[in-house]
């Protein structure tokens, strides 16, 4: 009777292990182990938006900083050109107040010209630059292709 007992334990192990393998508890573990899986993915994501995020925000803050300082020396450059333009004008026997107004004339619409063309490069390399987090993505991939095969 002794050497009944042991195989009677053995054999309450086995129809509590296939218990806990039947189809519900399967599908309980697997939709556990879907949403670890979704957390782990979100987390990278989030991690990966900080970063670019934290990028963006330092390049922005020291073009801040530039283009502060670029507009004052812009400024006084400026009204310097624009002199230097209205004397020419002056010989064009124009009154004082004409040459200098033709002077500032020209010279800003050089400068909207320029400045068109540069906030244009500007716009197109920023649109260029990809947004989308590309380790995340990949690792949303192999994870659909996971449970594709798991499924």
């Amino acid at each position: 009777m002794a050497a009944i007992r042991p195989s009677l334990t053995r054999t309450d192990e086995i129809a509590t292990r296939n218990d806990s393998d039947s189809l519900p508890s399967l599908f309980s573990r697997l939709g556990e182990d879907v949403m670890q899986l979704f957390n782990s993915q979100l987390a990278l994501f989030k991690v990966e938006i900080k970063e670019e995020a934290g990028a963006y925000a330092r390049g922005i803050t020291m073009v801040a900083i530039g283009a502060v300082i670029a507009t004052v020396g812009f400024a006084l450059l400026n009204v310097a050109i624009a002199f230097a333009v209205s004397t020419l004008f002056a010989k064009a026997n124009f009154s004082q107040p004409a040459s200098y107004a033709l002077g500032f004339v020209v010279t800003g619409g050089f400068y909207v010209l320029v400045g068109a063309i540069v906030v244009m490069l500007m716009k197109n390399r920023l649109a260029r630059q990809e947004l989308v987090p590309k380790r995340s993505v990949a690792e949303l991939r192999k994870d659909k292709e996971w449970l594709k095969n798991e499924l």
